[in-house]
């Protein structure tokens, strides 16, 4: 029997968010790792060490309570086999210099963290573990059926004896039945859990004919189980029952399958995802991929840049019903990852606050919630819910805005800007403008810098450039016809303008448009 061992990896950082990116950044299993646990601090990293034996650690340098350069330290004098790679900013070389002293692989600094370089780093540290690598990976004689199930489930391949597996199913197909109990309260209970595997093994031991089943040992906050049948219809009557007799709580039921080597795919891909569905569907209660409504056509992707242009052109109702038509539309895209659905209300969260901070509001109270709003919708049991935390978070913007617009408004700012906005495709010039309003050029000069925090020159560039991206993404014009039509006379000088404020020449814009 050939069992590949998966490299054990634990993640140790004190920001929730980064913890679920590195989770979501790569295929662990198929790339050779699994992740065994998650800390938020060196001292809870301690404490799982010993039950987990990670291969691997990746910790962040400054955590409250133990830091990752003390982590690391203690790490190396009790488990010297065990390899750290460190997630550190950009100013904090000293301490990352101090853990390379201490023994540590690798180090990835947070602002350039992507899957490639992860994997690159795990790779490196997986490649230094001299215990791993001479690991015999075969097992000799047969796992009982238990183990097998586990080791499939856990992402490992396990070359089994068919006798074994027949022995044990004798019926040609399988199904996953799972129950979720990740959004309920008394999900932690040991009572409660028992009592819903006791009635759930006395309804397939009295009520299903030709079939057999087997417990799944996965999330604890997940009872699942493996059918092996002749009559799938009889199991999704049963099911059905099941769900309408253990209220609160949802239940899955998987499509059938012949092949066991499967039951790692069907569980992660199948059971998980269903159980998943729960989040866009909080009144469901069971669940089946044929019963599932028809997907409506995939949301387009959000214009951040145009939203943020509407925000800083104080157009806030317009910014914000395109905000929340495309809220709409994700929440019924119910196939979209939990955690990428909710790290979208994230980013427009810190995005809102930075940017109204920025424009001299005062988003003290912003700040004072940002992080509270964070863990409330990583803890959101649904997107109704998530949406109406959204909700609640864009009418305290709305309060900070409006205590600003109370105020007199600087009403000859107002109009350059709207006149700049009706203008911008002719020939402007500072001179010219200054002379429209009656303003001494260097006096409209010094006093558009001081109340926009962006000069004359640098806030037409930008309103031109952003409008060329308009034209470039409707894609009917050449991109020397747009430059003319956005105000700029030179071609040469409006694809240096560009890529000065967008990072990218006008045709390579375009083309990374098209690929979205």
């Amino acid at each position: 029997m050939t069992v590949r061992e998966l490299c054990r990896t634990l993640i140790v950082d004190d920001e929730m968010l980064i913890r679920q990116g590195i989770k979501h950044y790569i295929n662990w299993e198929h790339e050779g790792f699994m992740i065994v646990g998650e800390a938020s601090n060196g001292q809870e990293a301690l404490e799982l060490i010993e039950a987990t034996k990670p291969h691997i650690i990746i910790t962040d340098i400054v955590m409250p309570i133990m830091d990752g350069d003390e982590l690391t330290r203690i790490v190396k004098e009790r488990y010297p086999q065990t390899e750290i790679i460190i997630l550190s900013s950009f100013g904090e070389f000293d301490y990352v210099r101090s853990t390379f002293q201490s023994g540590v692989v690798d180090y990835i600094l947070k602002p350039k963290l992507n899957a490639d370089g992860l994997l690159k780093a795990l790779k490196t540290a997986a490649s230094r573990i001299p215990a791993y690598q001479k690991m015999d990976h075969r097992v000799t004689g047969n796992l009982p059926i238990g183990q097998i199930i586990d080791k499939l489930i856990s992402g490992y391949e396990v070359d089994y004896d068919p006798d074994v597996v027949a022995q044990a199913f004798p019926f040609s197909h399988y199904c996953l039945i799972g129950v979720d109990l990740r959004n309920r309260q008394t999900r932690n209970s040991a009572e409660f859990q028992t009592s819903i595997k006791e009635k759930m093994a006395e309804a397939f031991q009295n009520r299903l004919g030709q079939a057999v089943h087997e417990p799944l040992n996965v999330d604890e906050n997940i009872i699942g189980y493996l059918i092996n049948m002749k009559n799938l219809p009889e199991v999704i009557e049963l099911a059905g029952q099941l769900s309408q007799s253990i209220p609160g709580v949802s239940l899955a039921l998987t499509e059938e399958f012949a092949d066991l080597s499967l039951l790692g795919n069907i569980y992660k891909d199948g059971l998980i995802k269903l159980l998943d569905y729960r989040f866009y569907f909080p009144e469901q209660s069971f669940f089946m991929k044929q019963d599932l409504p028809d997907l409506p056509p995939k949301p387009e992707n959000f214009n951040l840049d145009w939203f943020t242009e509407e925000l800083k052109r104080k157009h806030f109702d317009s910014a914000f019903l395109y905000l929340q038509d495309h809220v709409t539309a994700l929440s019924t895209w119910y196939t979209m990852d939990v955690f990428e659905y909710k790290a979208f209300f994230g980013n427009i969260i810190f995005n809102i606050t930075i940017l109204l901070s920025n424009m001299k509001y005062d988003v003290t109270d912003l700040e004072n919630a940002k992080y509270s709003y964070f863990r409330s919708i990583d803890e959101a049991p649904s997107a109704k819910a998530t949406v109406e935390l959204m909700n609640r978070f864009i009418e305290e913007v709305k309060r900070c805005i409006f205590s600003v617009q109370d105020e007199p408004e600087d009403v000859n700012m107002k109009n350059l800007m709207e006149y700049i906005g009706e203008r911008y495709a002719e020939p402007l010039t500072l001179t010219g403008v200054a002379k429209h309003f009656h303003f001494n050029p260097s006096y409209l000069s010094s006093y558009f810098s001081t109340h926009n925090k962006e000069g004359f020159i640098e806030y037409l560039n930008r309103v031109r450039i952003e409008e060329a991206t308009k034209l470039l993404l409707q894609g009917t014009e050449s991109i020397s016809e747009i430059s003319g039509m956005v105000g700029y006379s030179d071609h040469s000088y409006f694809c240096k303008v560009f890529k000065k404020i967008k990072g990218l020449s006008p045709s390579q814009y375009k083309r990374k448009q098209r690929l979205r």
